[in-house]
């Protein structure tokens, strides 16, 4: 206990810029979802309490994910009831806790740093894209939406074109104001200031004020209600209980509910497992996640969730990237944030009704232009293409498609890009005049068929050829094969072949025929 509250000055401002942009977040993801809005709530909740105390990570944090978004609104859509889609997560939430038991979290680990990085660019740059709108007022799409189709048949980019027509001057003097504050304050004559309050949690106090100011000039220069934060208000005790909704276990023979709690399940901890993988990369202090603690934990969240009628979480970037970024250095921050959720739905609702939308805007769109600085293009650019293509497909797939679709492009780009750099390094060829050399190395799959048989084709008449195979662990029989046909045929152009193979088991193939030497 004396541990968590350890970095407490630097944990609990970060607390509340994380909980400033998660608020909207849940909101507006339960809209897009078609959930009761008070469900994202609920999740937020789970993600900060529930999942921050049992989880090993220490800058992690969980809520409701955009990811999810077209999952949940489909099952919610085709389920009898809102309380039989609860009922998912919680199978959900169990699922992912066998899967912790089950060791499952390494599945994470397969996936390419090039891949990971891609992950938080693509994340970055869709921030930046999908804040820009809210920034300038224009709020008709729900606010945290990653999707490039979205739900108001506009795109990523034709979005940027609409809201450019419906500027709202109040909304983008306050945008802009946010984004120079922000930039400013992370100059270094403010670093004394910045120990004790965060840039974000400035932005938000001075863009509350500004809005309140413009109601002076009147209505025409004051925001609009859908322009800012759209809390649920309970007015006493029994209003706020009256927001949970608790599932019915009537419908667990429903075959619905099983197959969406299953799928929310794989996804969810698919998501969670790349999250945490991109945390730990952000983490000044390298630290390492348990990821199959991790995937108990994001169970019982879930579990927590469904239970009290909120939204499957997961481990979410943007959040994790806002704690990041306003400092924080322990688990305190994300379960504080939690607690604040909680504690401002009681409280102080109307207060917070008055945030202005395109202030938290402008904190995402920094926010996203850290996860993805012009730098990183040059880092990855200077490690080799087999480095940077990966790296810059997944940012355009995520950018226009979705989180998972785009990850699975980008490990794809990544494998042939391996297989490609395997395939070149594989089999050496050269020669001197007429003395042919053919070197293999490392592991020679049949892939690597079609550039063995160019080389032995293209050997002429009369000619010495030495194929070398001590530094092969692996040779495919495909390969093999190949070897043979070109050693039974040699003495057809009188070529003298000389074999030199390892003790390789799969070598025993080789014929051994005159005039061929073969040695070990």
């Amino acid at each position: 206990m004396k541990k968590l509250f350890q970095y407490t000055a630097s944990d609990i401002p970060s607390s509340i810029v994380v909980f400033l942009v998660a608020l909207p977040l849940c909101l507006g993801i339960a809209l897009g979802s078609g959930a009761p809005l008070f469900s994202g709530i609920i999740a937020g909740m789970a993600g900060g309490i529930i999942v921050g105390m049992i989880s090993g990570s220490s800058l992690s944090v969980s809520g409701p994910a955009a990811g999810l978004t077209a999952i949940v609104a489909t099952a919610i859509g085709k389920m009898p009831a809102y309380e039989a889609f609860l009922l998912s997560v919680v199978i959900a939430g169990a699922v992912q806790v066998i899967f912790g038991f089950l060791r499952a979290g390494v599945v994470g680990d397969y996936v390419p740093n090039s891949v990971i990085r891609g992950m938080l660019g693509g994340i970055g740059v869709i921030l930046i894209l999908k804040q820009l709108p809210n920034l300038m007022g224009y709020t008709q799409d729900f606010f945290g939406d990653q999707a490039f189709i979205q739900s108001d048949n506009q795109n990523t980019f034709s979005e940027l074109t609409q809201s450019l027509n419906h500027l709202s001057p109040p909304a983008l003097i306050i945008g802009i104001l946010s984004v120079a504050l922000l930039v400013l304050w992370d100059r270094p004559f403010l670093k004394y200031i910045k120990r004790f309050i965060p840039g974000p949690l400035a932005v938000v106090v001075i863009a509350l004020a500004l809005s309140e100011s413009f109601k002076a000039y009147g209505p025409g220069f004051s925001l609009h209600p859908e322009q800012l934060v759209n809390l649920p208000v309970a007015n006493d005790w029994a209003s706020f209980t009256g927001f949970f909704v608790f599932p019915k276990w009537e419908y667990l023979n429903n075959t619905d509910v099983w197959i969406t709690g299953i799928t929310i399940a794989l996804i969810a901890s698919l998501e969670t497992l790349l999250g945490i993988e991109a945390v730990d990369k952000l983490d000044p202090a390298k630290r390492k996640t348990p990821t199959n603690r991790e995937l108990k934990a994001q169970g019982i969240g879930n579990m927590v969730s469904g239970l009290l009628g909120g939204l499957p979480v997961t481990s979410v970037i943007v959040r994790s990237s806002a704690n990041v970024n306003a400092g924080a250095k322990s688990k305190l921050s994300t379960i504080t944030h939690g607690l604040l959720i909680l504690l401002s739905v009681l409280l102080i609702p109307g207060l917070l009704n008055k945030i202005p939308l395109s202030a938290l805007a402008a904190i995402l769109v920094v926010t996203g232009y850290k996860l993805v600085k012009p730098s990183l293009f040059t880092h990855f650019y200077r490690k080799g293409l087999d480095q940077f293509v990966p790296f810059v497909v997944t940012i355009v797939a995520i950018l226009l498609s979705d989180l998972l679709t785009g990850i699975l492009i980008g490990m794809a780009v990544a494998m042939f890009s391996l297989l490609r750099s395997n395939f070149k390094s594989s089999v050496m060829g050269v020669n001197d005049e007429n003395k042919y050399l053919v070197r293999f190395r490392k592991d020679i799959s049949f892939l690597n068929k079609p550039f063995l048989k160019e080389k032995l084709e293209s050997v002429p008449q009369d000619a010495y050829v030495l194929i070398d195979m001590m530094r092969a662990d692996f040779i495919d029989k495909d390969i093999i094969d190949v070897v043979n046909e070109f050693i039974l045929h040699a003495h057809l152009k009188n070529i003298r072949v000389e074999v030199k193979k390892s003790r390789n088991k799969s070598l025993h193939h080789l014929v051994m025929n005159n005039p061929v030497m073969l040695k070990q």
